[in-house]
């Protein structure tokens, strides 16, 4: 999925400014299916588990590798590269041969459109 430009902004209830990120309509990332978007400079993957939206950055802490396209099991994306594991709730690094976390983004659903956070 190609990744979308659209940028979103506003304000938290303590005044601190937030920017969002649409991805791309819901609809077009259905379950078990991933978009991918730059958020500050960096890739991020969203991925769709079962109607829920999680993002990551798109990159493997093992080698640098992408993560988008991985199989996604249980809430984890594995590296399609050398297997590692990564949590798509937290960004841990489950298993071998990763060991760093990969950040985490927050995602929202916004008029049908998936949003990610940026700083």
């Amino acid at each position: 999925m190609e990744p979308v430009d659209d940028v979103g902004g506003g304000t938290t209830a303590d005044g601190d400014d937030v920017s969002w990120i649409a991805v791309a309509p819901a609809s077009a990332i259905p379950p078990g299916d991933y978009a991918t978007v730059e958020v500050d400079g960096a890739l991020v993957a969203v991925f769709n588990v079962d109607g829920e939206y999680f993002a990551i950055e798109d990159v493997c802490t093992h080698d640098g590798g992408g993560l988008a396209g991985g199989v996604v099991e249980n809430h984890e994306v594995v590296c399609p590269r050398h297997g590692a594991r990564f949590s798509l709730r937290s960004g841990a690094a489950l298993t071998p041969p990763a060991y760093e976390a990969v950040r985490r983004y927050e995602t929202r659903v916004v008029d049908g459109r998936v949003e990610v956070r940026g700083e």
